[in-house]
This record gives structure tokens, C-alpha cells and sequence, in this order.
């Protein structure tokens, strides 16, 4: 409600001020709006006026913003940023503001999976949520990104060699290994 943005996708390149500019202008393009108001209206001068639109969703205090191309339907849109929602509520039970900023990295996956590159890739929720899931199962068999210091070092200790190599001669190549006694 104060035109702090959640999450920001583009899919055409624009530089950062010309972005922000962007954002501002939807935020203030939409805030305006009364909610008895469609959910339809033509994009900003900087978006590229009637070219394109905006079509949004008010949900408490969250505006979810989509700007589309003349030739799209806005009531798939409406439907798609339904699908998004409600996939975002799943995945984090009741999703909030604060999901979205300390899940961050979670909901621009959510997001992928649901339009990359500018193309709608899925709007089947359950698909969504089981892909969601598939990824969640795999960051935890694999510890998570925080522990891939641990596993690498562990992975070189575990390495059954008799004796660490003082010198590697590969061709005309000659390395001299360091001493890692101090390592091990």
C-alpha cells in the first residue's frame, strides 16, 4: 500500500532507473483506482501506453501487478494471477507480506514455474505445488546450500588415496602440490 514493491519480474530489458519508474508509475496508476473499478487499464507512458496492460488483483495489503501485451486475454490473466495466489497460500499456509520478503528465492521459483521468459507455462495448481514440493524434498536431501562447505570438505577427506601427491605431472604440465597436512 505504500508502493513498496514485493517482487519485481521484468522480461524485457529495461535499465534500473527506467524499472523504478516503471514501478512507480503502475503503483500509482493502480492505487488510484477505485475497487469498484475493473481490474483492466492501459499501461503508462513508460510501459508503452495502450500497447499494453495493466491488470492487477487487490488482495489486503498486496497489489499483484501484471503488465501484458494488447493481444492477451485479460481474464486469463486475472485467472493466472488467481493461480499464482493461491499457489503462494499453499506453499506458505496463509501466505503474508513477510512470506514474500523472507521467502524470497521460494517465490520467484513459485513464479517460474508458473511463467518464464514472458510465456505462461503452467496454471494447473496442483501441478505447481508438486514441483514446489519435488524441489523442497531435494534441498533437503541435499542439506541446503549452507552445508555445501561441509559436504565438499567432507567429500575430499573421505577420498582413499595412500598417499597425498607432492608433485602432479600432466604432459609437459608439472604442478607442485602444497603441503594440506594442516587441512586434514
Amino acid at each position: 500500500n505504500h508502493g513498496k514493491p514485493r517482487l519485481v519480474r521484468f522480461y524485457q530489458r529495461f535499465p534500473e532507473e527506467i524499472q523504478q519508474q516503471i514501478v512507480r508509475e503502475t503503483f500509482h496508476l493502480v492505487l488510484k483506482r477505485d475497487d469498484n473499478i475493473c481490474n483492466f487499464l492501459e499501461g503508462g507512458s513508460l510501459i508503452g501506453g495502450s500497447d499494453y496492460k495493466l491488470i492487477y488483483r487487490h488482495y489486503a495489503t498486496l497489489y499483484f501487478v501484471f503488465c501484458v501485451d494488447s493481444s492477451e486475454s485479460e481474464l486469463g490473466i486475472l485467472d493466472l494471477i488467481q493461480v499464482f495466489v493461491e499457489t503462494l497460500d499453499k506453499c506458505f499456509e496463509n501466505v503474508c507480506e513477510l512470506d514474500l520478503i523472507f521467502h524470497m528465492d521460494k517465490v520467484h521459483y513459485i513464479l517460474q514455474e508458473v511463467v518464464m521468459g514472458g510465456m505462461v507455462l503452467e496454471t494447473n495448481m496442483n501441478e505447481i505445488v508438486a514441483q514446489i514440493e519435488a524441489q523442497n524434498r531435494l534441498e533437503k536431501s541435499e542439506g541446503g546450500l549452507s552445508a555445501a562447505p561441509a559436504r565438499a570438505v567432507s567429500a575430499v577427506k573421505n577420498i582413499n588415496l595412500p598417499e597425498i601427491p607432492r608433485n602432479i605431472n600432466i604432459g609437459d604440465l608439472n604442478i607442485k602440490v602444497p603441503n594440506l597436512s594442516q587441512f586434514v
